[in-house]
């Protein structure tokens, strides 16, 4: 899949220094999440280790929130004081507005009409104004644009952003500090900003690390325009994954994805829901189904066997904001007599 496609933008090109610089100042914010090894992955599914990073435990639950805090702690004077602006289904929104409120900047986050309840809530709770608009993320990103524009606020781009992407990519210091010798690493993919940087911080330490994208049969901006060489849309239906939700992506991370991700895998929404089912019950892990993705890719054979037998493997549990409604129509589907199974949207 690695192409040798440039990015052309050549100032916003995020690299191993960007990373390390966000690491040292996120590091007064955010929190160093665990690493822990999964006995069940590893025993049953893939007969190698498997360790699970727990992004869900970050502030806010999400990974979202190193990404937001490096972003607007690079913010002149100026751009915070005119207020920030951001679109997203819930995980940024609340990164977004969680470094607004520490830092006393004004924050607005423009949402969708598909965004968790819970996540507007907690997004509300952490001070930001929330604006409902349009009905999935690439309606509320086109929104938040035009806002910005109309009333001067300087835009936090979700994923397509050097200093968001460099935040993101803090995590893949992480997984080194702890284990250097990782083999594979699994990384969910919505815009691409995570696994840009992720990617990028791996690679920049050993270009052997195969590194697997995820994302769901039913919105798959990012592996349609991989596939078709160019920035491409892909939006089929709702899914459980809707930290993800993201039918186009950036033009700064397509080509670090191009460049730098091995493969991507998709996954079903009942691979989705069956992964989340098992990290709850299996290793008593709040898992939201964005965070669910690279343990999907695991338990449904995506993923070829020679990377993960006798390897190192690490799978990004990337959020736990799920909505426990969400969570209790999971738990009746599978608990549901055959044939009485309800349904999961």
């Amino acid at each position: 899949m690695p192409t040798n496609n440039l990015v052309t933008k050549t100032a916003d090109i995020c690299d191993i220094k960007d990373i390390e610089e966000a690491k040292e100042i996120i590091s007064k914010y955010a929190r160093k999440t665990p690493l822990i090894q999964s006995m069940f992955l590893s025993r049953n599914v893939a007969q190698g280790d498997v360790y699970l990073k727990l992004e869900n435990m970050q502030l806010t639950g999400s990974f979202k929130f190193r990404g937001a805090n490096n972003k607007i702690n690079h913010l002149t004077d100026d751009e915070k004081k005119r207020g920030v602006i951001t679109a997203s289904a819930g995980n940024h929104a609340q990164g977004v507005a969680l470094t607004g409120k520490l830092l006393g900047i004004n924050t607005t986050v423009v949402m969708p009409d598909e965004a968790p309840q819970m996540k507007r809530d907690a997004t509300r709770g952490y001070g930001a104004e929330v604006d409902i608009h349009g009905a999935t993320f690439d309606d509320a990103h086109k929104w938040m644009f035009e806002r910005a524009e109309k009333e001067g606020k300087t835009v936090v781009d979700p994923f397509n952003d050097k200093y968001v992407i460099a935040g993101q990519g803090t995590i893949g210091l992480e997984i080194l500090d702890e284990i250097w010798d990782v083999d594979t690493v699994i990384v969910p993919v919505g815009g691409g900003g995570m696994i840009s940087g992720i990617a990028t911080a791996l690679k920049s330490f050993n270009p052997s690390i195969h590194v697997v994208g995820v994302q769901s049969e039913n919105v798959h901006g990012m592996e349609a325009s991989v596939e078709a060489g160019k920035i491409t849309t892909h939006h089929a239906d709702f899914t459980l994954a809707d930290g993800t939700d993201v039918a186009t992506p950036g033009d700064l991370t397509f080509p670090i994805v191009q460049n730098l991700v091995d493969e991507i895998v998709l996954v079903s929404e009942d691979e989705i829901a069956l992964a989340m089912k098992d990290l709850m019950q299996r290793t008593k892990i709040c898992v939201e189904g964005a965070g669910a993705l690279p343990t999907a890719a695991l338990e449904s054979g995506k993923i070829d066997q020679k990377w993960l037998k006798n390897k190192k493997t690490v799978a990004l549990v990337s959020g736990g904001n799920v909505d426990l409604q969400r969570v209790s129509k999971i738990i009746d589907q599978f608990l549901a007599p055959v044939g009485t199974e309800k349904g999961i949207g």
